[in-house]
């Protein structure tokens, strides 16, 4: 199987990553719309399989043939993919012109699978227009470790699509679950509107940063508190998330926090630009602002 992924950020890299290390995948071709893109994409999967290899968990024979699979290029390069998964930046139009470029110029195969790996926007939305039907494969961040992936169905998906997605997410070691088409899916509709309420608890005073993060790890048995997760998911995408929420809803629930807003104005989106509910220290160490 040939697999194009576009868009070769975080989420890209590391689903590029994901079909890379099966052994069902002969190639992975790592898209963007510059060269130096797709190549700072394929450096990203290969601190991650250096630092696999420093702690004896791979043999660097195995992480030589993982990476020898990972095609770097312009989007032009997705010619003959069996499927390709679209990973660009979480805007609709955007979305919906590059799987229209992939459609009418580039993709010739003809049994080609389109799959968004969107986080919240309308599968049917994003698909409208298009011969070729869209299906929902989102992974969760990091992509080579977390175990699911959301499959969802628009509109005009197939069944059949629905399956195969299915299918090729169990066979690279992923357990799929099929999800209907609603703002924000399952995972991110009950855990986004989850971090917002974090910041609106800093927001109104009830307590400090490491207070609401130890409180939730140790009350609730996560793994890391709301204000953590929301900077090692990016303040930006926890706001397009509520925003997309929000205006499917309607329901003052799922407005953003405005500290959330703030804060994405401010730039301070979280571990990607080293601030956010926390700076990230060069040493990988964090300090909450609020102590500073």
């Amino acid at each position: 199987m040939k697999v194009a992924v576009i868009g070769a950020g975080t989420m890209g890299s590391g689903i590029a990553q994901a079909f890379a290390q099966s052994d069902a995948v002969e190639k992975v071709y790592l898209c963007d719309i510059k060269q130096e893109f797709a190549d700072g994409g394929k450096g990203k999967i290969k601190k991650q399989l250096d630092r696999q290899v420093a702690k004896g968990k791979m043999e660097q024979a195995k992480a030589d043939a993982i990476l020898a699979k990972v095609q770097t290029g312009l989007n032009t390069q997705a010619v003959d993919p069996d499927l390709v998964v679209e990973a660009v930046l979480e805007k609709m139009d955007l979305k919906k012109s590059t799987f229209k470029a992939l459609e009418d110029e580039i993709v010739k195969n003809p049994d080609c699978i389109f799959a968004s790996n969107t986080s919240s926007l309308s599968i049917t939305e994003i698909g409208a227009g298009l011969s070729k039907p869209v299906v929902g494969m989102h992974f969760f961040n990091p992509a080579p470790v977390m175990k699911l992936v959301e499959v969802i169905a628009g509109a005009n998906t197939p069944k059949e699509t629905v399956e195969a997605v299915k299918k090729i997410s169990e066979t690279i070691g992923k357990t799929p679950v099929q999800v209907n088409e609603a703002a924000g899916f399952v995972v991110n509709r009950i855990l986004v509107p989850m971090i917002n309420e974090g910041i609106n608890v800093y927001y109104t005073g009830t307590s400090d940063i490491q207070g609401i993060d130890t409180a939730m790890k140790l009350g609730c048995n996560h793994p890391m508190g709301p204000l953590e997760l929301g900077d090692y998911i990016g303040l930006d995408v926890v706001l397009a998330i509520m925003d997309v929420i929000f205006a499917d809803t309607h329901d003052n629930k799922y407005a953003a926090s405005p500290l959330l807003r703030k804060m994405v104005r401010a730039g301070h989106l979280g571990v990607k630009t080293g601030r956010g509910f926390y700076v990230y220290n060069a040493d990988r160490t964090k300090t909450p602002v609020d102590q500073l």
